[in-house]
């Protein structure tokens, strides 16, 4: 898929110096959701508001629908896109529990996973970077956090978890050595701890090995997947005939469940047998694009009873 537009990538930071994030695969998901003057956009994961500005931006007389489960996030959106004024209406809700009524989109946007910024919030706990809380919800209305997991549930749990969520071949030790740490209240603490409990081979990878870790408690902590193959099954039904559905994810987990989700839906036509991801040029602009990929679908049969 190629383009005409400039490369030139928004960035979030420029609304809000608490959500620097910038968007990835942009013009990819301008023309894969074949935006229009008039059409109707629902971006489900809203984050700083990059791609719904792209989509703004895109046509005349355009409207978005922006919802995002982290209240933080939403508010950085409403602050970039306040020029818009009514093209935009936000919620704050999980978009597997999003109910859009009667309202039938053109396009349908989900870009999955944790964004740069929450990565940069101190407090949050989603990065070992800096010492911060063992929280990790992006929600943070609901009750359970990482550190409810790290400290009550058991070694084989633990493991369990790591292992099928961080694809973590030594998930075994690691959850040997938690148990046998705890309490651990924070996210340097825990990232200590798995450090400490690998070979000394494995300390000095190409990724930290507390990095699979971290990546299966924020998807546990936040019901990641389940919630994404719930959206995936409702939201071809949220199309208008040929409206598009858009989704980035940023690792195999996400990406094997987008894959069979719009392969199996009898409501859509998959537009990229491979995904689409990101051009050298804007990897070296964007390091965090480097692992994107783009999926798109197309509702197909408006004869299919929607309920």
């Amino acid at each position: 898929m190629t383009s005409e537009l400039p490369v030139t990538y928004p960035s979030d930071a420029a609304s809000d110096p608490t959500f620097a994030h910038i968007p990835v695969l942009c013009h990819q998901v301008i023309e894969g959701l074949a935006v229009h003057s008039g059409g109707h956009y629902l971006d489900a994961t809203v984050g700083g508001g990059g791609h719904s500005e792209l989509i703004l931006q895109s046509a005349a007389h355009v409207q978005v629908t922006a919802l995002d489960q982290d209240q933080q996030a939403l508010q950085a959106a409403r602050l970039k896109l306040a020029a818009y004024g009514n093209q935009v209406q936000f919620h704050h809700t999980n978009f597997a529990e999003f109910d859009p009524g009667e309202q039938r989109f053109d396009g349908i946007l989900a870009d999955l996973g944790v964004s740069s910024a929450q990565l940069d919030w101190g407090d949050r706990g989603f990065s070992f970077r800096q010492a911060a809380p063992l929280d990790m919800r992006m929600n943070q209305q609901q009750d359970l956090t990482a550190a409810d997991i790290i400290n009550t549930w058991g070694e084989t749990e633990l493991a369990h978890l790591i292992y099928t969520y961080g694809e973590e071949r030594l998930s075994r030790q690691i959850a040997r050595r938690i148990v046998e740490r705890r309490p651990l209240h924070t996210t340097t603490e825990l990232a200590e701890t798995i450090f400490h409990s690998v070979p000394r081979s494995y300390r000095y990878g190409r990724i930290h090995p507390a990095t699979r870790t971290f990546q299966a408690l924020r998807i546990a902590v936040n019901r990641e997947l389940e919630v994404l193959e719930q959206f995936l099954k409702q939201a071809p039904l949220w199309l208008k005939p040929r409206g598009r559905l858009a989704i980035i994810s940023f690792h195999s987990l996400e990406d094997r469940i987008v894959k069979h989700a719009l392969k199996e839906s009898p409501y859509l036509r998959v537009i990229t047998k491979k995904p689409i991801v990101a051009t050298a040029t804007e990897i070296a602009q964007n390091p965090r694009s480097r692992s994107a990929k783009l999926r798109l679908a197309e509702r197909i049969d408006e004869s299919i009873d929607d309920e």
